[in-house]
């Protein structure tokens, strides 16, 4: 393929010319009939390893057809894994993006336009915003979703998909220390106006959660978009490691997981009491619900049925309480 074959020895001035800002791999039988029935669906994972049940569930959303992989770093080694170990798809695409022009490029939109399911995956999220947002192929990720079928997206695959998303664009991944001690300051890069799913218009997303303590970050982030949204309905949803949160297309979601992870919903309903440039956060009474295995969240109204667990954090002078 074009990708490809301009990776191979040329010289230096002729891959400055003809680079299309991408990479290409395939697996599979390309020539097979599309999947023949798609149903929307999110595969919602939190970073770290892979649940095969999830993929199993995702990609029978799929009709078991041609899964497109989009990624700005590494390689073919996540379709591999995709089609022989996961096994259910009737082939898979990677395109590898290191710049914008990947983006807009006739071939990228015509893979991109031909998939039953298209998985994001994970590295850093600033180059997903800065390569794709406002490109063909941003418009062409929506029209994948309006036309329902299945998307996902792990790690920074998942933190573009909510309706705002920090975007790390300082380059860094701020802690929640850091958040919570300076939430206006320049570390807290929100992004708005790129990705739209079904059900996350209002949310805020994030990952590796528990294991990286992210609750506090995730809480700045609420307090931000709802400040730069001019709402009170903004939601956070965090999800574990080795965690999936799969949702449905009517928004009932549920967790799979390899070692007993969870979806953390963080919904305030009101403002923060302090939210001011170079002072720490001040933001009370914010429920915090653990979605588990044996939980269903209802995204159509942020409901759970069957919570894992329920408290409440309290946020003074930038300290973390949970009650």
């Amino acid at each position: 393929m074009l990708g490809l074959l301009l990776g191979l020895a040329l010289p230096s001035h002729a891959q400055s010319v003809l680079d299309p800002g991408y990479r290409y791999y395939e697996v599979g039988d390309l020539d097979a009939a599309p999947a023949a029935h798609t149903e929307p669906a999110m595969m919602l994972m939190g970073g770290g390893e892979w649940v095969p049940e999830a993929f199993q569930w995702w990609l029978q959303r799929a009709g078991h057809g041609r899964v497109v992989i989009l990624r700005a770093s590494g390689a073919d080694d996540l379709q591999e894994r995709l089609y022989r170990d996961i096994g259910g798809a009737a082939s898979v695409q990677t395109v590898v993006f290191d710049s914008r022009r990947g983006a807009d490029d006739p071939a990228v939109l015509g893979v991109v336009a031909a998939a039953d399911a298209i998985f994001i995956a994970g590295g850093d999220q600033s180059r997903y915003i800065r390569f794709w947002k406002g490109t063909a192929l941003n418009e062409a990720l929506n029209a994948h979703v309006r036309a329902g079928r299945p998307i996902a997206g792990t790690s920074a695959g998942l933190a573009i998909l909510g309706g705002y998303s920090y975007g790390a664009m300082d380059g860094g991944s701020i802690t929640s220390a850091s958040a919570l001690r300076d939430p206006m300051g320049g570390e807290v890069t929100l992004d708005s106006d790129f990705l739209t799913m079904p059900y996350l218009s209002n949310v805020v997303t994030d990952t590796h959660f528990g294991k990286r303590d992210r609750l506090g970050r995730l809480i700045v982030f609420v307090a931000r978009a709802a400040q730069q949204a001019g709402r009170e309905d903004m939601v956070g949803i965090g999800v574990d490691e080795d965690t999936a949160l799969c949702v449905e297309a009517d928004g009932r979601g549920r967790v799979l997981s390899r070692n007993g992870g969870y979806a953390w919903l963080v919904m305030p309903r009101h403002s923060a009491d302090r939210l001011r440039d170079g002072e720490p956060l001040d933001f009370h009474a914010i429920p915090v619900t653990g979605v588990g295995s044996g939980s269903l969240l209802h995204l159509d109204g942020f409901r759970v049925d069957d919570a894992a667990f329920q408290v409440t954090a309290d946020i003074r002078d930038g300290g973390l309480e949970l009650r």
